[in-house]
This record gives C-alpha cells, sequence and structure tokens, in this order.
C-alpha cells in the first residue's frame, strides 16, 4: 500500500494573492470565479505566480466483468478499440489535449483484450474486473496496487514538469461501476444515481440500477475503506485515478476533475487521504445523474456545465482554458499603481457635516 505525504495549503499565499488582485486594474471581485480560483491556486502552489502549463492528461483503459450483466449498449471489445483510437490520436481527448498543448500518457491497467500499441503504458493488473454482481470485482491486493499504477504514473509524468493534472478513463461498464462505488460510499439510492451511460434502452436502464443496488447489498463495502470498496465493487481504472490524484496533491499540483467517473475516483482518493480534495477543481457537471451527488459529497463548484458524459478528461481539457485564464489574470494584469490609473476613491461622507 502507498504512503503519500500531502502538504497542507499555503493560506498565506492564498491571501497573498487575493490582496494582490484587490490591486489590479479592475473592481474587486469583478471577474468573479477566476479571482476565487486564482486564489485558490496560490494556495495549492504555495505563491502568488502562478504556473500551470503544461498540463499533463493520463487516461486509464480498464474492462468490467459486469458487462456481462447486460448493462452496456456496447460489447467489451470497444475497450481495447477506443485505446487504440486515442494512441491514433484520433479520440475527443486528443483534439482538446492538443488544443491546450497537453503532455498525454494511456496507461493500460486492466484491458480485457491485448493492447499491442508501444505507445500505451503496460501496467496491466489482471485482464478486467470480475463481474461484481457474482463476486467480487478484484482483490484487495489487486485494488491496492491499480492505486500504486496510477501513483508511479503521475509520478512519471509530473517528473516531465507538468503543472497540473487531468486525469481520465476508458472502459466498457465503468458508469455501473462508480454508480456502485458512489453508492457505497454515500448511501444513495441506486435507482437516483445510475444513468444511460452510453446510451442504454430503458429496460437495460432499470436492469442497471437492479445490478447495482443488488451488488452493494451483497458485498457492503466499508464506506470509510477506499480498497475495499474498490475490490468489491469498483475498477481498476478508477483505482489508478485515486493514486494518481494522490501524487499530485503530494507534489503541490492542481487536479483538474473531469466528470461523474472521475468525481467518484476522487472519492476514493479522499478517502485514502482526505487533504487530497484540497488540490482538486472540479471542472464540469456532468450530465450523468450521479454526478451531482458525487459533487455535493466531495463539495466542489463546477467551473462550467456544457451537458457532456464523455469521459476520457474531456470535461476537464475543455474547461483547463479557464482555468488559466485565471493565472493569466493575477500574472499579467497591470495594477492600478503601475498603470497610473486612479483607484476607488474611499467614502468620506460619515466627515462631512
Amino acid at each position: 500500500m502507498i504512503q503519500v505525504n500531502i502538504p497542507a495549503l499555503d493560506l498565506q499565499a492564498g491571501d497573498e494573492a487575493e490582496a494582490y488582485s484587490a490591486t489590479l486594474t479592475k473592481p474587486v471581485g469583478s471577474l468573479g470565479r477566476l479571482e476565487e480560483l486564482a486564489v485558490e491556486l496560490a494556495r495549492m502552489k504555495g505563491t502568488r505566480t502562478l504556473e500551470i502549463t503544461p498540463p499533463g492528461i493520463l487516461v486509464f483503459a480498464a474492462d468490467h466483468g459486469v458487462v456481462r450483466e447486460g448493462v452496456s449498449a456496447f460489447p467489451q471489445e470497444v475497450t481495447v478499440q477506443m485505446v487504440s483510437n486515442i494512441v491514433q490520436g484520433g479520440a475527443a481527448i486528443n483534439v482538446f489535449g492538443r488544443q491546450i498543448g497537453a503532455t498525454f500518457q494511456v496507461v493500460d491497467v486492466g484491458v480485457a483484450g491485448e493492447v499491442a500499441e508501444e505507445a500505451v503504458s503496460p501496467r496491466k493488473i489482471r485482464p478486467g474486473t470480475g463481474s461484481f454482481l457474482t463476486e467480487l470485482a478484484m482483490t484487495r491486493e489487486e485494488a491496492e496496487q491499480a492505486v500504486a499504477v496510477g501513483y508511479s504514473e503521475a509520478e512519471r509524468l509530473l517528473g516531465g514538469g507538468v503543472k497540473c493534472l487531468i486525469v481520465g478513463e476508458v472502459g466498457i461498464g465503468n458508469t455501473t461501476a462508480s454508480s456502485a462505488v458512489l453508492s457505497a460510499i454515500t448511501g444513495a439510492d441506486p435507482a437516483s444515481i445510475v444513468g444511460y451511460g452510453t446510451g442504454i434502452s430503458s429496460t437495460q436502464h432499470e436492469r442497471k440500477i437492479s445490478v447495482v443496488r443488488e451488488a452493494v447489498e451483497r458485498h457492503k463495502p466499508n464506506p470509510q475503506d477506499a480498497y475495499d470498496i474498490l475490490s468489491k465493487v469498483g475498477g481498476l481504472e478508477m483505482g489508478a485515478m485515486a493514486g494518481a490524484m494522490l501524487a499530485a496533491a503530494e507534489n503541490r499540483v492542481p487536479i483538474l476533475l473531469d466528470g461523474f467517473i472521475c468525481t467518484v475516483s476522487a472519492l476514493l482518493a479522499k478517502l485514502i487521504d482526505p487533504r487530497v480534495a484540497d488540490y482538486m477543481i472540479l471542472s464540469h457537471q456532468s450530465a450523468e445523474p450521479g454526478h451531482l451527488t458525487a459533487i455535493q459529497h466531495i463539495r466542489k463548484q463546477p467551473i462550467v456545465q456544457l451537458d457532456m458524459r464523455l469521459g476520457e478528461g474531456t470535461g476537464a481539457a475543455v474547461a483547463f482554458p479557464i482555468l488559466q485564464a485565471a493565472v493569466h489574470m493575477i500574472n499579467e494584469m497591470a495594477t492600478f499603481e503601475s498603470a497610473g490609473v486612479a483607484g476607488k476613491e474611499e467614502d468620506s461622507s460619515a466627515t462631512l457635516s
């Protein structure tokens, strides 16, 4: 099991950023959330002068045995095909990643099929999870290994100079696993959090709800133990995503969360070390119904809401330029003094007779 040492936020750096923002050539608060984001980043980075480029994107790929229970619109072999598409640069995350100049890595942590592309990091723990309706998704040791793989892959990416981390995922059946994990952590009724995923029918949706409910009731995951939850109803890529987040926080690197699966993985990371949440910024609110529950539990405000639900890290990549705008604001805007612009006059009415 990995051991992490996540530093506390630097509140003084945040105060300095807030005070400096008040001297910029704008009314205080007029740039709204951008000003708040700059302060959040300063606390994470420990300095008022901010840098979040280049961003790094880690996409973890894995399969889910629960697909055998009729919960997905696509067959399992689509996972390995999507990995190939990503390697060739044709997926949405490639498009948006290129737009923001991201460093990129896709990792096979549990794809059921053979992944032959050399560009994929080969970290397969097992060829997909078990169907958690009838068996454990994985052993506890495999859950611990998944988190460790994500941690080491993120460490390698961060060692290359990445200043902001985006984690994504690919794997048929992953919204079913995420729903089960979310239900285990929050106690939410599966009927309120299970969505239509890749576009299943109403009949499949009812089946998906039933599978999640029965699995959680049968295995009774410990809601305070991330590894117990992962081993019973989770996914290999979810463990890896959680591990990557822990590595980023340990290195004071902001984590720009994606949608439903990513946020549920963030909840797992938070169970391992609550301080990791201090380094998370939520990019968007997904159209998946369970995402709102996950957002409320992790207590983060999304930057945008675009009705996205693709995963892969796409929502975070799309929102990254907004985070970058907050950095440019505090790094590059002139102050009232440097620009020779008169500041706000103090109200002197109290001294008038």
